[in-house]
C-alpha cells in the first residue's frame, strides 16, 4: 500500500516523510505517542509554548540546514545563556569571564583568570591518565570550577559518584576568556516563533499519520504494509533485545503553572549544580519567546536511570553499550528493507541540526 512506512514522528521521521512525499512517494507515519514532534513537541499551557520534553534550542553552523528549516517556521533571536545555581550562588554559563570574576573576586582580566586556572590545574599535573570524571574535571579546570559547577551536576546526570563515572564522559570543558554568555558558538540559533509543534504540522501536512500506534506490538503486519521502512525507535527493541538491552538515562519532568507570577527566575534555563538539590534544571518556558503573559510555566528536570516503559533519552556510551550497539548495528545492516535512523535508531546522541543534515543525506530520498 505504501512506498515508505516511517516509524516515529519526531524530527528525523518527519523530515524524511516530508521529503519523500515531495518526490511523490506514498508515506504512512506511525507514532507510539499521542502527538507528533517527538521530544521537540511543544504544548500550549496558559498561553505559553511549553517544551514538554525539555529545552530545545535550535542552533547550527550549517547555513544550508538553517535555510532548510526556514520554510517551516520563523526563528526568533533567542540566545541561550544559562545560569548555574550552586547553593544560592549564581554563575554564568558557559565558563567565561563573568563566571571567573564571580568565582574569584580578585580576578579582573583574562590573564588573571588564566593564571588562577593554571595554578589549580598544576595541583593535578601528576595525573597523566585520569581514571574517572573527578580526576578528569580537576585536571581540566581545577578544583573550584569542578566542585561548584561540574561535580554535583554530573553526579545527578549520571546517577553515580563522580569517582565512578568514566573519565571519557568529560572529554573537554570549554573555557572562554571573554565576557560572552552565549552558550553556543554557532552563528545561527533561535526558537521557532509559536513553538516546535507547528513545524511538524507543516512537515506532515497531507501525509497520513497514525498516533498512539505501537509498531513493535505488531511489527510483522506493519512491515508488510510498505516497500521500505524507516525506523527511528530503539534499535535493541526492534530486535526484541536478543543481544541484551542497551542502557539510557531518562529525564522526568515536573511541569508547574504559576498563576499570577509573570517572571519566576528571569531566565529560560537554570542549572542546579550542587548535589543536594534533586533536580538538574529548572526551565521557565516563556523566556524562550520573550513572553509577556500574566502567568508562567516552569519545569523541573530530574535525571533518572532508564527502565523499560520510561522514555529513553541519552545513550550511555561506555564500553559495554558501545560494544552492544555495534553488534546491533551489524544486525541492522542485514535488514534490506529497513533503515535505522536518529538518536534511538542509531544509539547516538544528535543535536537537532545534525539530525536535519543526516536525513537530507539519506540515500532513499537524496
Amino acid at each position: 500500500m505504501y512506498d515508505f512506512l516511517i516509524v516515529g514522528a519526531g524530527l528525523y521521521g518527519s523530515i524524511f516523510a516530508h521529503e519523500a512525499a515531495k518526490q511523490g512517494k506514498r508515506c504512512l507515519v506511525i507514532e507510539r505517542r499521542d502527538h507528533i514532534g517527538g521530544n521537540c513537541y511543544t504544548r500550549e499551557v496558559a498561553g505559553i509554548n511549553v517544551h514538554w520534553y525539555g529545552a530545545h534550542i535550535f542552533h547550527t553552523s550549517n547555513e544550508d540546514v538553517w535555510n532548510y528549516m526556514q520554510q517551516f517556521c520563523r526563528f526568533n533571536h533567542y540566545v541561550n545563556a544559562p545560569i548555574a545555581n550552586y547553593k544560592g550562588e549564581l554563575y554564568n554559563l558557559p565558563f567565561n569571564m563573568n563566571t571567573f570574576c564571580k568565582l574569584w573576586p580578585d580576578v579582573l582580566t583574562p590573564d588573571d583568570a588564566r593564571r588562577r586556572i593554571a595554578e589549580q590545574q598544576a595541583e593535578y599535573a601528576d595525573i597523566e591518565e585520569p581514571r574517572n570524571l573527578e580526576e578528569q574535571g580537576m585536571k581540566l579546570v581545577g578544583r573550584d570550577i569542578y566542585e561548584k559547577l561540574v561535580k554535583g551536576y554530573s553526579e545527578k546526570q549520571w546517577g553515580m559518584p563522580a569517582t565512578e563515572i568514566p573519565a571519557f564522559v568529560l572529554r573537554r570543558l570549554p573555557l572562554r576568556f571573554t565576557f560572552d554568555n552565549n552558550y553556543f558558538n554557532d552563528p545561527y540559533q533561535g526558537i521557532p516563533v509559536g513553538g516546535y509543534t507547528k513545524i511538524f504540522e507543516q512537515m506532515l501536512n497531507g501525509i497520513e499519520v497514525r498516533l498512539s500506534t505501537d509498531f513493535l506490538s505488531n511489527k510483522e503486519e506493519y512491515m508488510a504494509m510498505a516497500e521500505r521502512v524507516l525506523y527511528t525507535g530503539p534499535i535493541d527493541a526492534f530486535f526484541d533485545y536478543r543481544l541484551g538491552m542497551l542502557d539510557y538515562r531518562t529525564v522526568r519532568f515536573d511541569h508547574k503553572i504559576m498563576e499570577g507570577v509573570d517572571n519566576y527566575q528571569g531566565n529560560a534555563v537554570f542549572n542546579y549544580t550542587d548535589a543536594e538539590v534533586p533536580y538538574t534544571r529548572v526551565i521557565e518556558h516563556k523566556h524562550f519567546e520573550f513572553g509577556k503573559q500574566p502567568d508562567t510555566v516552569v519545569s523541573y528536570e530530574f535525571s533518572e536511570q532508564w527502565q523499560e516503559g520510561s522514555e529513553p533519552y541519552y545513550p550511555i556510551n561506555n564500553q559495554r553499550n558501545d560494544t552492544l550497539a555495534s553488534r546491533y548495528r551489524e544486525l541492522a545492516a542485514q535488514e534490506k528493507k529497513v533503515s535505522f535512523g536518529g538518536r534511538l535508531g542509531e544509539y547516538k546522541y544528535y543535536d537537532m541540526d545534525k539530525v536535519v543534515a543526516e536525513v537530507l543525506r539519506h540515500p532513499w530520498i537524496a
